[in-house]
């Protein structure tokens, strides 16, 4: 008889997912799912976050065909037994830096965990652009995929566009941020989000709040975020972020406006290289569009 291969990886909670057979069915995390079609295997099912609604969030989906994936539902709406019912030989989850899963109630990772593997990455501060995508490669290989990413000379091309751009463009600043209403926005920490620091990392220059309460984000009103003088704003475009078009009329948002570029953002940017080469190339572009302010 022949001796059965065991699947294993070791996620980044320092757990050991394993089965008997290389898993195929898999139900993922938008973002992880994202980033795994990406290199080309498509999910079974996918799950968002306690920020989703009922369906998919298409500003984190990249790529994902969304209408042939079924949807399972998000954060504490995720049932443990819907998911398992689809018949799931893996689930592959994030974590923002600790144990948590995130996307899923505590009980139901636990009572997933107990009955199907479970591989959880770190996508949180803690880890650069780069330590992401290389973990999300490791999975995507261990389960079948090429192993040279698809979009690989595309990365490389677009990380010396940025390079360039950002080096014709010194004084232009880049600002991060998240629409929370007429009166407030979260203005992104630039040292907390691994897409952030890599753009800093291409020499490409950043506006960040006032020190402060937050971690991720300093949640301020919108002349704070004018006062940052913005060249290029990258602005959230999840369904939980407020829609920039009902800003109109707000003042400090209308200067603002009218002197950046505007581009959209995807703050969960999935963790594949055809992803990251789009996220440079189009901070580049508007990067050589830009008239720095100093």
């Amino acid at each position: 008889m022949a001796q059965r291969t065991q699947w294993e990886f070791l996620d980044d909670r320092g757990r050991l997912a394993s089965a008997p057979h290389t898993p195929s069915r898999l139900i993922t995390y938008i973002q992880a799912g994202a980033a795994l079609f990406d290199q080309g295997l498509l999910p079974a099912g996918l799950f968002g976050s306690a920020h989703d609604g009922a369906g998919p969030d298409p500003a984190k989906a990249g790529d994902l065909p969304l209408d042939g994936v079924p949807y399972l539902g998000s954060g504490p709406g995720v049932d443990g037994d819907i998911v398992l019912a689809v018949g799931p030989d893996l689930v592959v989850a994030v974590t923002y830096g600790s144990d948590q899963v995130y996307g899923l109630d505590p009980d139901t990772a636990k009572y997933l965990e107990e009955r199907v593997p479970l591989v959880v990455l770190d996508v949180g501060q803690g880890r650069s652009l780069d330590e992401v995508r290389d973990r999300f490669g490791a999975l995507a290989r261990s389960l079948g995929a090429d192993p040279e990413p698809p979009a690989g000379s595309a990365l490389a091309a677009a990380r010396a566009r940025l390079r360039a751009a950002a080096d014709r463009a010194v004084g232009a600043r880049v600002l991060a941020l998240s629409p929370a209403g007429p009166d407030s926005v979260h203005i992104a920490r630039p040292d907390a989000w691994p897409d952030l620091r890599a753009l800093c990392r291409y020499g490409v220059g950043t506006a960040a709040p006032e020190p402060g309460a937050g971690v991720n984000w300093s949640t301020t009103d919108w002349a704070a975020a004018r006062r940052l003088e913005p060249d290029v704003v990258l602005a959230d475009v999840r369904s939980n972020a407020f829609p920039l078009e009902r800003l109109c009329g707000v003042a400090d948002w209308d200067v603002i406006e009218s002197r950046a570029r505007l581009l959209p953002w995807n703050p969960e940017l999935p963790p594949s290289a055809a992803a990251h080469a789009r996220f440079f190339d189009e901070v580049a572009e508007a990067l050589e569009a830009a008239e720095p302010s100093s």
